[in-house]
């Protein structure tokens, strides 16, 4: 199976990303994690880009805050699927963030969960994985009925409560 590369702009993104890292340990996922910054280590933002997919990822995870260059510098390097998660660091509640995440030009996408979505960056990632892996596909298909049946329940703990 690939594995997911995940790049925060800097540490102080860890506290955000770390749910990511225990989705995809949830998963099985193999993952490797790296503090990249795209405006201070330029060069290592595209080496790591360049050869992401010799190195075994079928997918990178990008986190940064305010100017938020992260994940399109890596987007503009390779063409493996890139997820930003637009990290809420500023006086601007992430807004700054997410605007410079999802605003890429035509032709270098970056898929963009919301602000602080490390969770969903992870399960958009397992599911790009999934399509190569019938193991992963099976994994997440027993997620989503564990989800149906907590809603489920959820719905019947409310019933009784009323």
């Amino acid at each position: 199976m690939k594995k997911i590369g995940i790049v925060m702009g800097s540490i102080s993104d860890f506290d955000v990303v770390k749910k990511a890292f225990s989705v995809l340990k949830d998963f099985g996922v193999e993952y490797e994690a790296h503090v990249i910054s795209a405006h201070r280590t330029p060069e290592k933002a595209a080496d790591f880009a360049k050869n992401a997919k010799s190195n075994g990822f079928g997918a990178i995870i990008a986190a940064a805050g305010k100017a938020a260059h992260l994940a399109g510098a890596i987007a503009a390097n390779t063409p493996l699927p890139v997820i930003g998660i637009p990290i809420k660091s500023s006086a601007l509640d992430g807004m700054d963030a997410l605007l410079a995440t999802v605003q890429m030009p035509a032709g270098i996408p970056v898929a963009t969960v919301a602000i602080n979505g490390a969770e969903n960056a992870a399960h958009l990632a397992v599911q790009i994985l999934a399509l190569e892996d019938e193991k992963l596909y099976n994994k997440l298909l027993d997620f989503r009925k564990k989800q149906t049946q907590n809603a489920v329940d959820a719905d019947n703990k409310l019933q009784e409560m009323l």
